[in-house]
């Protein structure tokens, strides 16, 4: 399994989460929510992007942002 790579974007505010290669993308799409889906050439999802991450008045404070992760044996 490749490394899973979060990126927020402060100017755009966007947070993309890729779980292969970017380089990998061959369509994305657009949902009503406001999120884009990128797939590869197989058209399995290799990644995300979230528009207006934060709400207005939010911030991050510095260069971090706090991500808890679980990893889970099995199905969940």
């Amino acid at each position: 399994m490749e490394t899973i790579k979060i990126i927020y974007d402060k100017e755009g505010n966007t947070l993309t989460v890729w779980f292969a290669d970017p380089e990998n993308e061959a369509t994305c799409e657009e949902t009503s929510e406001e999120i884009i889906f990128s797939r590869d050439a197989n058209g399995r999802v290799i990644g995300f992007e979230v528009l207006n991450f934060l709400s207005r008045g939010q911030v991050i404070e510095g260069d971090h942002i706090n991500v808890e992760s679980l990893v889970v044996a099995g199905k969940v």
